[in-house]
């Protein structure tokens, strides 16, 4: 079985992220995606809508994905590979070379972004529509 391993905050969950973890699945057979917890979005400085717990059960409703489980810290990657015994890790290529460190363990892959659409770009959409 080809194991494929994914990272992200996914919240506010959109037709990119949809897209992305389609892309991925199709690159394996099992699919895992980690998800930053509230905790780690705070040492990013970053701040979800929806809880980790919230956006875990979204993610987990979701056909293309056969598990989720919790992003804690930067450096967990490595130990999530070998845990999940992952062949393939995969992420947008705005991440393109970061994670090249991983090369050792399992194949990198980059995919490229869906146009036209983010997470940030839904934000500063509402917060717009909202003055």
């Amino acid at each position: 079985m080809k194991k494929v391993i994914t990272y992200g905050t996914f919240d506010l969950l959109h037709w990119g992220h949809i897209n992305l973890l389609k892309r991925a699945k199709d690159m394996g057979d099992y699919l895992i995606v980690a998800i930053s917890t509230d905790s780690f979005n705070a040492i990013k400085n970053k701040t979800s809508y929806h809880s980790y717990e919230k956006r875990k059960m979204i993610l987990e409703a979701i056909r293309y994905v056969d598990e989720v489980i919790p992003e804690d810290n930067w450096k967990q990657k490595i130990d999530d590979v070998k845990k999940h015994d992952v062949d393939i890790f995969v992420m947008g290529d705005d991440w393109k070379g970061k994670f090249d460190f991983l090369k050792d363990y399992c194949e990198v892959v980059y995919l490229p972004r869906t146009i036209g659409i983010s997470t940030t770009k839904i934000k500063k959409e509402l917060v717009m529509s909202a003055k």
